[in-house]
């Protein structure tokens, strides 16, 4: 059970942020697709992961390719259907609050106790504390050391769950990921739009973006990706049960959508240039940023978010030197969600691809 609990809705482990210097520059005429199709080939003949691997650069898509959907893939293989993003959804959160604030409807100095009531040093603990996982609030989804949220559970027992388990630090003294700090930051959200998080999210970010395939838990869906294992060959899984992780985990989307997210958020279509810039790490707070977190990947100092469930995994990452977005989505693994991206990005800028060795 301990991997799980480390598994469960933890993206990518943040690390401190550097300069972001200018790094080489992916040719438009060539982002070596040769190499990221053979890469991707060798990964679907060996049976090595079940995916979606899409590329940006200045907004517009050059590469997407799905791979490993097997032909008893529910639903059936399809470039536009979605997988679950998992806590790639905090960074659509956190879009959603700094929107707030440009409005001034919200500020960061905001104490939650304004918006909820009976939170654990809830008079202390601000909107920007939450936004960057200095509140000091832990992760309602593991329950007495186990995951209790792959059943339907309700508002008031997650909620009771949050103030059960307090705060493990005095907020703002240090720095914790917090599954709860954004749950609540959700509530907040609802409270100040007036609508449901769902709602929100499809009408300050998926219409204005032209999204067709990027929605929250609640919206009218298709089918999206289930989680799988493999044991031989690739088995469904059960995974969390969605409606329990809105606003932290719950959002569904394609890769090429997650790419016109995070390509648009840097061309300052969803906020203004100062306002992305509060959302960046900084220093003394691991990598984390207000709804970003950092990516060094070998020379290339990516920004963006991750996210891990049982089964699922995603990932979407923006070069802010050359433009070059990469988002990878995955409904059954068995090359580390990490590696996996590392490798890609390194093909993109043109190192050969290193084909795995699978046990």
């Amino acid at each position: 059970m301990k991997w799980l609990i480390l598994l469960l809705l933890v993206p990518m482990v943040a690390v401190p942020p550097r300069a972001w210097a200018a790094t080489p520059q992916a040719q438009a005429q060539d982002i070596h697709q040769q190499n990221l199709d053979a890469y991707l080939r060798y990964i679907e003949d060996h049976n090595a992961g079940r995916g979606s691997v899409s590329v940006f650069r200045q907004g517009q898509p050059i590469y997407m390719r799905s791979f490993g959907q097997q032909q008893d893939a529910v639903p059936a293989p399809s470039p536009d259907t979605p997988y679950p993003i998992a806590s790639v959804t905090k960074m659509i959160t956190a879009i959603l609050t700094f929107r707030l604030i440009e409005r001034n409807d919200l500020h960061l100095e905001d104490k939650l106790s304004t918006y909820v009531e009976n939170i654990p040093q809830g008079e202390t603990i601000t909107i920007g504390q939450m936004l960057q996982h200095t509140s000091g609030l832990g992760n309602f989804a593991i329950r007495n050391g186990a995951i209790w949220v792959t059943e339907p559970v309700s508002q008031a027992q997650i909620l009771q769950e949050i103030r059960r388990q307090g705060v493990a630090f005095a907020p703002g003294n240090r720095t914790a990921y917090s599954n709860s700090a954004y749950y609540l930051l959700r509530l907040v959200l609802e409270q100040k739009y007036g609508r449901p998080y769902h709602q929100i999210v499809q009408e300050e970010i998926a219409t204005p973006l032209g999204l067709k395939h990027f929605t929250a838990a609640l919206a009218t869906q298709g089918a999206t990706f289930t989680s799988h294992t493999f044991v031989g060959h690739w088995q469904p899984i059960k995974d969390i049960d969605y409606r329990n992780v809105i606003g932290v985990g719950d959002i569904a989307s394609t890769t090429n959508d997650l790419n016109t997210v995070v390509s648009a958020l840097f061309q300052h279509r969803l906020l203004r240039a100062e306002t992305v810039a509060m959302m960046l790490p900084v220093g003394g707070h691991d990598g984390w940023g207000m709804g970003l977190a950092a990516f060094p990947i070998g020379q290339h100092a990516f920004l963006g978010h991750g996210g891990d469930v049982l089964g699922a995994h995603a990932r979407v990452v923006y070069n802010p030197a050359d433009g070059i977005a990469i988002a990878y989505a995955t409904n059954g693994e068995r090359i580390a969600t990490n590696t996996f991206l590392e490798t890609i990005v390194g093909i993109v800028y043109g190192a050969p691809p290193r084909m795995p060795t699978l046990k």
